[in-house]
């Protein structure tokens, strides 16, 4: 595509984004019930995509258990939250690093449809947090976590926290891997403008408590993640590192 028509084409999405987030917002601002915010705020983040020409192709979703569970998806974008919100079942709470919660505009429209913030750099508030989402997990919630934490311009697999795999173990429920591909090409870290392109989401097999992966957070980390790799074409970080 030549520089000039990416432009356009960049400024154009972007002017797409802001009028499905406008709407977003004024769901979240004006309806009754978390239900029906997020039913809204669902809406307008699934309309953005065709209205912008980006293809988006959704693999598995019969995978994703019908009662409570815990998906974990790897990060490259700011995309992969709209991508999720929009294509994934709508009782899922988002868990979303704590400096979120404090951006104007977007901290509100996420606390409105019920997303869970943990702090990084504070220590107490990072154990405080942690605990709220054990208890959500006990108590039934679905909860969709970025395990990386943050992403990076470089392509690949980056290490894990252990909040998600915690969550799962302790309410013995399924844990989800989700592997996004796309969104680094459409909006890569640093970049200004997001570029045309197409999104493939694959929702893998559900890892049961059964599984003896279950017996500690490092070992259910590490399962998830070989099976995320598999499927994602990208590097493992890990092993980048390592070497």
């Amino acid at each position: 595509m030549p520089a000039m028509k990416r432009c356009f084409y960049g400024i154009y999405a972007w002017a797409v984004f802001i009028v499905c987030l406008i709407g977003a917002i004024g769901a979240a601002l004006l309806l009754p019930g978390l239900d029906r915010r997020r039913r809204w705020v669902r809406f307008f983040a699934r309309a953005s995509f065709p209205l912008c020409g980006i293809r988006v192709t959704v693999r598995g979703l019969e995978k994703i258990p019908s009662a409570d569970g815990v998906i974990v998806a790897n990060h490259a974008s700011y995309m992969d939250g709209v991508l999720m919100q929009a294509y994934l079942p709508q009782r899922f709470s988002y868990v979303i690093k704590g400096e979120m919660r404090r951006m104007p505009v977007i901290g509100f429209l996420l606390q409105r449809i019920g997303s869970k913030f943990v702090e990084r750099f504070d220590t107490a508030a990072s154990a405080r947090d942690a605990r709220h989402l054990l208890k959500a997990a006990r108590d039934g919630e679905s909860l969709a976590f970025f395990p990386e934490g943050t992403f990076v311009k470089e392509a690949g697999l980056g290490r894990f926290h252990g909040g998600a795999f915690a969550a799962a173990i302790k309410a013995r429920t399924p844990l989800v891997p989700i592997v996004i591909r796309g969104s680094r090409h459409i909006l890569p870290a640093g970049a200004l403008l997001p570029r045309h392109g197409h999104l493939q989401v694959d929702i893998l097999n559900p890892i049961g408590p059964e599984d003896p992966a279950f017996a500690n957070n490092r070992n259910l980390a590490e399962l998830a993640r070989q099976r995320m790799l598999k499927v994602l074409e990208e590097p493992d970080l890990l092993s980048a590192s390592a070497d």
